[in-house]
């Protein structure tokens, strides 16, 4: 078993790895909007963007930047990103775009196609890019194709941003009639026992 080397603990460092995101998030999203490429932040992002609404000190830093495009638009999608230091890669079957040369996938864009499974046995389709709204510097999806995309993938990370929204109030047992059943059932089980 290898030894793990640690460095300092450094407030520059935890500072800038979240600088890092927010700016490879800006760039990406700015480039699209150059090109007149339709999107939408999703996941992680669009969940603190909703989150802020309500209040921002519950925001959750996240290492990841997901992006809806429709399929039709990935080569202009791969050619305004490359304009922007991104490189296109197959991460996992899932389209992505490293930082650079030197970029990990870890620290990619990772590409989600609107109106898809995004795997094949998932009970609904990602929203289209249309179901979003204008946020301070992005397109943000709409809440409700979000909660749909949360309960959908229903990831650890994903429940844990299910009961965020919970707490705060941006959804509620209300929304158990706007749900397909499947779904239902799903955010029913946050609702019963928030603690896992």
């Amino acid at each position: 078993m290898s030894q793990i080397e640690y460095g300092p603990i450094s407030l520059d460092r935890m500072f800038g790895a979240m600088e890092k995101v927010r700016e490879r998030l800006l760039r990406a999203t700015a480039a699209l909007e150059k090109a007149n490429i339709p999107y939408a932040v999703v996941g992680g992002h669009a969940v603190a963007a909703w989150v802020s609404k309500v209040d921002e000190a519950a925001v959750r830093s996240t290492p990841d930047v997901d992006i809806l495009i429709r399929r039709q638009d990935l080569p202009r999608v791969k050619a305004a990103l490359a304009e922007v230091g991104f490189i296109h890669a197959q991460i996992l079957e899932i389209d992505a775009f490293l930082d650079g040369t030197t970029g990990r996938a870890r620290d990619a864009v990772h590409i989600l196609f609107a109106d898809e499974r995004v795997k094949p046995h998932d009970l609904a389709r990602t929203p289209d890019v249309q179901q979003s709204q204008r946020d301070d510097f992005f397109q943000v999806v709409v809440l409700e194709g979000l909660v749909t995309m949360k309960l959908t993938s229903f990831r650890r990370k994903d429940q844990v941003h299910l009961l965020d929204l919970l707490e705060l109030g941006l959804i509620d047992a209300s929304w158990l009639e706007r749900l397909p059943a499947e779904l239902a059932e799903r955010l029913q089980h946050l609702l019963d026992d928030p603690t896992g």
